[in-house]
């Protein structure tokens, strides 16, 4: 009997210390299968909860219209773009021309947002490298982009006729995103 106890205990302790090892290899894979997932992932495709829902209501005073209002009701009824840009923003330069070339091609009408930027700053850098908004709301605090979940920008939505979001692109639009994604979609919705 005390043989038969003292082989059942030695076994006892040869399987807590394997489990010691094998825990942390365990936990080690798991880890491992998440970052390779993770991998694979594209950053500019952050999952918004606002997608498919009623775009959030603002109305702001306009950057090169002094005493008057922009929002979002304004835009009802018709497919358009919310554009989300600062003069202080690297990447929104490089989106620029294309949203230059959408505005000259009238292919949707685009609303600016400019985010937490100096008004003058803004004008200026209109003037330099040209407007292809129909109109620029200011939001100088950032609270409509905190409303619509703007991550930073540039940040751009597809906006449906009846006001709400079907598509969110982060960071600047490059001509694969306007011609696979976004023009195709801006076309389905206008039907």
């Amino acid at each position: 009997m005390a043989v038969s106890h003292q082989v059942g205990a030695s076994n006892g302790v040869l399987a807590l210390k394997t489990l010691r090892y094998l825990i942390p290899l365990g936990v080690f894979a798991v880890i491992a299968v998440f970052l390779a997932l993770g991998l694979k992932l594209n950053p500019r495709e952050v999952p918004s909860p606002f997608i498919g829902k009623s775009a959030p209501a603002f109305e702001l005073p306009r950057l090169l219209a002094a005493g008057e209002h922009i929002g979002t009701g304004a835009m009802h009824g018709r497919v358009w773009l919310l554009n989300v840009w600062a003069s202080w923003c690297l990447a929104c330069r490089s989106e620029h021309p294309l949203l230059n070339e959408l505005a000259a091609a009238d292919a949707v009408a685009i609303v600016g947002l400019n985010y937490k930027d100096a008004p003058a700053d803004a004008r200026q850098w209109l003037e330099r490298l040209g407007n292809p908004y129909g109109a620029i709301a200011v939001d100088a605090a950032g609270e409509v982009g905190i409303d619509w979940g703007v991550y930073g920008v540039p940040e751009t939505f597809v906006i449906d006729r009846e006001g709400v979001i079907r598509y969110k692109h982060i960071g600047p639009i490059d001509r694969q995103a306007l011609e696979q994604t976004i023009l195709p979609l801006v076309r389905d919705l206008r039907g």
